[in-house]
């Protein structure tokens, strides 16, 4: 993508994956917009993005929460404007046996890992349809192709990433927007650090800065 002066919102952005895309995305030219649950986490990453010269403004917001999210969007589009690339990286799992798994923790996953899909990208969508040009790129997984021990929740809600994605992208590319999914397997991440067992062999991981390459 050419992003030389192109805004570009990240959710999920104070670490791992979402942080480094935001990091790419700035060092290729583009304008970054962050959020993340933390109100602390996400003042630190603006203030990193901007040390190191990438013109960047963030807002603490749950991406489950309707009112977060458009409080977000009309907060990002009067301080910089219709975005041309939306990272949906927000996401968490759960990993546990069935009989171990909580509503909450159903709950949680499905909250985030695919409620926030539908609050995000529909809370920006409008504007970008009527610009007519746009990327929109969704975090998947692997665990959205296959099954994983333990993870159920997790697996579910990733299979519904892949098929949001592909269903947005038959309904918006006539409108000049793209659609992608991404889809990397373990990655070393605090989001692997904070996984029960099973537990992928980090040695043998991608790196967040190998995903956010991808996206750029």
């Amino acid at each position: 993508m050419d992003l030389a002066g192109s805004l570009a919102v990240v959710t999920g952005a104070t670490e791992g994956i979402g942080r480094a895309t935001a990091f790419a995305l700035g060092h290729a030219g583009a304008r970054v917009a962050i959020c993340a649950r933390t109100e602390a986490n996400v003042h630190a990453t603006a203030r990193d993005l901007k040390a190191d010269g990438i013109d960047a403004i963030g807002m603490p917001c749950d991406v489950s929460d309707p009112a977060c999210v458009d409080a977000f969007a009309a907060f990002v589009t009067r301080e910089r404007g219709v975005p041309q690339v939306l990272v949906n990286n927000a996401g968490i799992g759960r990993f546990r046996p069935l009989v171990e798994l909580s509503l909450d923790d159903w709950d949680a996953t499905i909250g985030v890992n695919v409620r926030s899909l539908y609050l995000v990208t529909r809370a920006f969508l409008k504007d970008m349809l009527e610009a007519e040009t746009g990327t929109i790129v969704n975090i998947a997984s692997l665990a959205g192709k296959n099954g994983v021990e333990g993870g159920t929740a997790y697996c579910a809600s990733k299979h519904a990433v892949l098929g949001f994605s592909k269903s947005l992208m038959l309904e918006v590319r006539k409108h000049g927007l793209r659609v992608v999914a991404i889809c990397p397997g373990s990655v070393a991440t605090p989001f692997m650090d904070k996984r029960e067992r099973p537990r992928p062999a980090r040695d043998r991981a991608l790196t967040a800065e190998d995903v956010a390459h991808a996206v750029v």
